[in-house]
């Protein structure tokens, strides 16, 4: 039996995958911020026979401290883990600041999957084959780096909040790699395309509808749980690696894949979270 990790495992590719692990036999550990939705996944649970293996941790990960609290319950309870697959996402029209002062779709999208990673690494590397999977959009073209201005202050649009973020994560799973990559734990990158998810977020009427449209149009979640099934069952032998729509591309785009920027991006964040 192995031990799941699931950030936003309440909605979408999230939830299907948790639904597919616990249907396999392998204990689910879900991280959301609904403590109704949490409590429905863990009854859904109990319907397939499998509440015994069901966990929810209830946690607004667009918080760093409830991030470091999440990480401190998981190594207090769990005496590793053998995936964590990283998914938590919420769409914002209006730009919004935690409460820590930063922007929330980088906080949720970037800095918690940051949080995540580098502090459940020591609970994945006492498993055989550990791997992180990062459900973002690698192989994509995607905007560089606001350097100067990282919680999109000005110029903010729900769109390129997310794309940022996007970008920022290729750099994660990079810099990563670079920091892990004589360990066991893989990093990987996975772009499931699009998905007929909940698309969980806040819309002005106009994304709104747009949002309708990729819903009639998108993959139903099993068709995207399906790879990813497939990666954590048998994780690819190189520390970085990524995925579009199931299909394997290479890491060594120097445009998608910046090493510089990467590193750079690791210091900024280490700043950031230090301050």
């Amino acid at each position: 039996m192995k031990t799941f990790v699931i950030s936003g495992g309440n909605d979408g590719i999230g939830r299907g995958l948790a639904l597919t692990r616990l249907e396999r036999g392998d204990r689910v550990v879900v991280l959301g911020r609904s403590a109704d939705k949490g409590q429905r996944f863990l009854a859904e649970a109990g319907k397939r026979g499998a509440r015994e293996r069901a966990h929810f941790i209830a946690a607004d990960l667009s918080l760093v401290s409830e991030n470091k609290r999440v990480v401190d319950d998981l190594k207090e309870t769990f005496p590793a883990l053998d995936a964590l697959v990283l998914c938590a996402r919420f769409f914002r029209s209006d730009r919004y600041e935690t409460t820590e002062g930063y922007e929330g779709t980088f906080a949720l999208e970037y800095l918690s999957r940051y949080l995540l990673s580098h502090g459940l690494t020591e609970m994945l590397e006492k498993s055989a084959a550990p791997v992180i999977v990062n459900v973002s959009g690698p192989g994509i073209p995607k905007p560089a780096i606001r350097w100067d201005d990282l919680h999109f202050r000005s110029g903010y649009s729900g769109i390129e909040a997310q794309r940022h973020a996007g970008t920022a994560n290729d750099l994660l799973g990079v810099a990563y790699a670079a920091r892990h990559g004589s360990r066991r734990t893989r990093y990987v990158l996975v772009n499931p395309g699009t998905v007929a998810t909940s698309f969980v977020g806040q819309y002005d009427p106009v994304t709104k509808s747009q949002v309708e449209a990729i819903k009639r149009m998108g993959k139903p979640v099993v068709r995207a749980v399906a790879p990813i099934t497939e990666v954590v069952d048998a994780p690819p032998a190189e520390p970085l690696s990524a995925f579009v729509e199931g299909r394997r591309i290479g890491v060594d785009d120097r445009y998608l894949f910046d090493q510089d920027a990467a590193t750079r991006l690791d210091k900024v964040t280490e700043q950031l979270l230090a301050g």
